[in-house]
């Protein structure tokens, strides 16, 4: 599933920095995530980054967008073409929450 920003969130912008894909922006009221960019840092994270550091606990699975490990690493190709990842086969657990 992409990450989504709850209206919980406290526009302390602590996320922001974090995300490795610059998924996430300054909406109108609230930070908001963008699901084409949102990888739920599979390839850079064991745990998405966004809610590590949000001391709200607004960054949370979107049931609305269900993807796979599988669809998340996949994108990473799209966003980051300059970078090569290991395949998916070989991805160490310190890079995919789907990996615990």
């Amino acid at each position: 599933m992409a990450t989504v920003i709850t209206e919980e969130c406290i526009n302390c912008g602590a996320c922001e920095p974090e995300c490795p894909n610059a998924a996430i922006s300054q909406g109108d009221d609230i930070y908001v995530i963008n699901p084409d960019l949102c990888t739920e840092c599979v390839g850079f994270h064991e745990a998405e980054a966004c809610a590590a550091v949000c001391p709200v606990d607004c960054c949370v699975p979107d049931p609305k967008r269900p993807e796979t490990e599988e669809q998340n690493y996949a994108k990473l190709a799209r966003i980051h073409p300059d970078k090569t990842f290991p395949p998916l086969a070989e991805l160490p657990a310190s890079l995919s929450r789907y990996r615990k």
